[in-house]
C-alpha cells in the first residue's frame, strides 16, 4: 500500500468552502512543506492566521480577491482550467499574517506553505509576468512556469512551480533528487506533487525511490491526487493520449535548487536533438 500518495478528501470546512486536500506535519513525513487545496464557492471565504509559516496562494482556477494584513488583491485568476496552460496569479503572505480569500467564480486555490523567518512584504505574482520555459529533448519535454522560484528572493523558504508534460513523455527525468544538504552540488529540499490529468480519467506513473531503496514506492496517480517527496528520485511518466499537469512545492534548510541526477540513468542527457 502506497504511503506517499494521497487521495482528495473532499471535507467542507465551513460554508461554501470543502478541504479538498490537507498535508501537515502532522500528518505527512515532511518536516519543510504544508499543502493543501481547498475549493470556494462564489460569495463564500476562507480565513487563515499564520503563526510561522509563510504561504502562497495559488490560484488554480476561477476568480477570487485575497486579503492579507492590510494589502488586497481584488480579482485575481487568469483560467477556468489548468490546461488552458496559461500562467496563473498568486499571491505570496509573508509569516503571522491573517488572510482571507473570497470567491468570485467557483474556485479551486492551492495554499503552499514553508518555514518563515523574517517578516516580509505581502506580494502579489501575476500569470502576466511568468515566462512559460521549455524543457528537456525527445520523450523526456515539459512546459514550465516558475510561480516562485530560487532566483527570486520573494520567500524565505518556499519554491513554488507548475508543470506540464504532453502525451507520451516523461518529466522530473532522467530521475533526479534533491535531499542531501551538500551545497554547492546538492540542496536539500521536501517536495510535494499535486497532478491533475487531460482528460480527467487518466493517470501517470510517478516513482519515489532512494539509492538504498529504503523507499521505493510505484504509484499509478489519478486526476486531483497528490505525492509526498520526502527524499529520493522522483519521475513521472505520462501515457500514450493524456497531458499532465502538477504543482510542485518545494522547501528545505536552504532556499536554492540544485539537484543529483540517478548516475545509472544520466546517459541520457549526452543525446542531442534530433
Amino acid at each position: 500500500m502506497p504511503t506517499l500518495l494521497r487521495k482528495p478528501e473532499r471535507k467542507e470546512i465551513s460554508l461554501g468552502v470543502t478541504l479538498v486536500h490537507e498535508v501537515k506535519e502532522s500528518s505527512s513525513p515532511l518536516e519543510y512543506v504544508g499543502f493543501s487545496v481547498i475549493d470556494i464557492n462564489p460569495g463564500a471565504t476562507y480565513e487563515e492566521q499564520l503563526t510561522d509559516w509563510e504561504c502562497c496562494v495559488v490560484v488554480l482556477t476561477g476568480k477570487v480577491s485575497v486579503t492579507a494584513g492590510s494589502d488586497i488583491y481584488e480579482s485575481i485568476g487568469t483560467r477556468e482550467s489548468v490546461f488552458e496552460k496559461i500562467p496563473t496569479d498568486s499571491v505570496y503572505i509573508t509569516k503571522e499574517e491573517r488572510y482571507t480569500v473570497t470567491a468570485e467564480t467557483d474556485a479551486r486555490v492551492a495554499l503552499c506553505y514553508a518555514p518563515g523567518i523574517t517578516k516580509r512584504n505581502n506580494r502579489l505574482l501575476l500569470g502576466e509576468n511568468i515566462e512559460k520555459e521549455h524543457r528537456g529533448i525527445k520523450m523526456n519535454q515539459r512546459t514550465v512556469h516558475n510561480i516562485l522560484p530560487d532566483a527570486d528572493d520573494y520567500a524565505d523558504s518556499l519554491l513554488v512551480v507548475e508543470v506540464y508534460t504532453e502525451s507520451g513523455n516523461w518529466s522530473s527525468y532522467p530521475p533526479h533528487k534533491h535531499d542531501q544538504d551538500n551545497l554547492p552540488a546538492e540542496s536539500f529540499l521536501e517536495e510535494t506533487y499535486y497532478h491533475e490529468q487531460d482528460p480527467k480519467q487518466g493517470f501517470v506513473f510517478q516513482r519515489v525511490y532512494t539509492d538504498d531503496r529504503s523507499i521505493d514506492e510505484t504509484m499509478a496517480v489519478e486526476h486531483g491526487d497528490v505525492v509526498l517527496v520526502p527524499a529520493g528520485y522522483h519521475p513521472v511518466g505520462v501515457p500514450d493520449g493524456y497531458t499532465s499537469y502538477y504543482l510542485n512545492v518545494m522547501a528545505g534548510p536552504k532556499r536554492t535548487w540544485k539537484f543529483h541526477n540517478d548516475p545509472d540513468h544520466e546517459w541520457i542527457l549526452k543525446r542531442k536533438e534530433s
